[in-house]
């Protein structure tokens, strides 16, 4: 029994080497080339080839667009206006919170920034003001283009109910299914 293990451990010990020397020796001798990688197809040492997409921004003014549907339940929200002369977003000058604060948005018809935005997850407690992590809103939220996508997508939203549509519940739901 103890030679048919060792054996059974010989050959299985060179089919081991033998695969890893193969698949070095087909790294070194096979080299992936910049253009070959990512989906601009250039070199990415050399700029010269990259030609960009024309498109444009979102020019309808804050208050005049119309909204667009999440992409899926609790995904951030695009945005749906022009944020020309908004940025930078800085701590003490934001002004998405101008019309998106939670105290404000009602009397101005925006879009309050949801309560996961207020909440501190470390100290599990309500700030009443948006948390220091969450101030920089273009890190999540970004201004929609007319770009096309470079990938066709047939993902295919699944949504517990309409207002999941246009509203997070994040903070019902974050814990659900842990035990």
């Amino acid at each position: 029994m103890k030679r048919w293990l060792k054996g059974i451990l010989i050959v299985s010990l060179g089919f081991v080497l033998f695969a890893c020397s193969d698949s070095n020796t087909q790294s070194q001798s096979e080299s992936v080339r910049d253009s070959d990688i990512g989906l601009r197809k250039v070199d990415l040492q050399d700029e010269k080839d990259v030609k960009l997409l024309d498109y444009e921004y979102i020019s309808s003014a804050a208050g005049e667009s119309e909204r667009i549907e999440r992409s899926f339940e609790n995904a951030p929200p695009m945005i749906s206006h022009s944020v020309e002369g908004m940025l930078p977003i800085t701590k003490d000058d934001n002004q998405c919170l101008a019309c998106h604060d939670p105290a404000i948005a009602a009397d101005v018809g925006a879009i309050a920034v949801p309560s996961s935005h207020t909440y501190d997850l470390r100290l599990n407690k309500s700030l009443g003001e948006v948390a220091n992590a969450r101030f920089n809103c273009v890190l999540c939220h970004t201004p929609q283009t007319n770009a096309l996508p470079l990938i066709t997508n047939t993902f295919t939203p699944d949504f517990r109910d309409q207002s999941s549509k246009s509203q997070s519940n994040l903070l019902d739901i974050l814990n659900e299914g842990v035990k």
